[in-house]
């Protein structure tokens, strides 16, 4: 797990302006102020739904360079993998970016219940994972870290180990000391403030 000081990423000088670009998208397209009640139940005055931007063209560009990026510093997995729905367009950016660096990691979505006919799994994309496979959890925003807890032991029940947790936006409300609280570290793209400051 890397071991740098909890905070922001801090990207190579020649993604500086990938970053910025990809702050302002999120400022323009998934930064509300508003009355909201959170999936955590939690009720709160600003909302931050990461996949206005992460659908949009230009944003899965950048998702897929910047979290790749964030994966070539410390141990890179052997695949990435999320909770639908907000994972899904991160993950499949990631993996077709990482294709593009030369160096291939597939996708995997974990569903909020078992599927309902057929394997009833859990895991969507399994033919291309293997038990004891080294895995990236990816998020788009956090908050409590209930679903990135859910997401850590989906994936381990399944026979992977998750060595790295990543997310787009910390809401720094008490989520990345819950994930490390179960042995885990999120490293976090951007904190609310960065998007709030955009």
């Amino acid at each position: 797990m890397p071991t740098q000081p909890y905070g922001p990423h801090v990207f190579p000088p020649e993604l500086a302006e990938d970053r910025r670009r990809f702050l302002s998208v999120l400022k323009e397209k998934s930064y509300e102020r508003r009355k909201v009640v959170l999936t955590s139940g939690r009720e709160s005055d600003f909302y931050i739904d990461c996949r206005q931007s992460t659908l949009d063209a230009e944003g899965a560009v950048l998702t897929g360079r910047l979290f790749c990026s964030m994966l070539e510093q410390g141990e890179r997995p052997q695949a990435v993998g999320g909770i639908t729905l907000g994972a899904d367009p991160i993950v499949t950016a990631v993996s077709i970016t990482s294709v593009l660096r030369g160096w291939p990691v597939p996708a995997y979505i974990i569903r909020k219940e078992p599927k309902k006919h057929g394997t009833a799994q859990w895991i969507e994309g399994t033919k291309n994972l293997f038990t004891g496979m080294r895995v990236a959890i990816l998020e788009d925003v956090v908050t409590t870290g209930a679903s990135t807890l859910r997401a850590v032991e989906r994936s381990v029940a399944s026979g992977l180990v998750v060595v790295r947790v990543l997310c787009l936006v910390d809401r720094d409300e008490g989520g990345a000391q819950a994930v490390a609280d179960a042995g885990y570290r999120i490293e976090p793209m951007f904190l609310r403030e960065d998007v709030e400051r955009a």
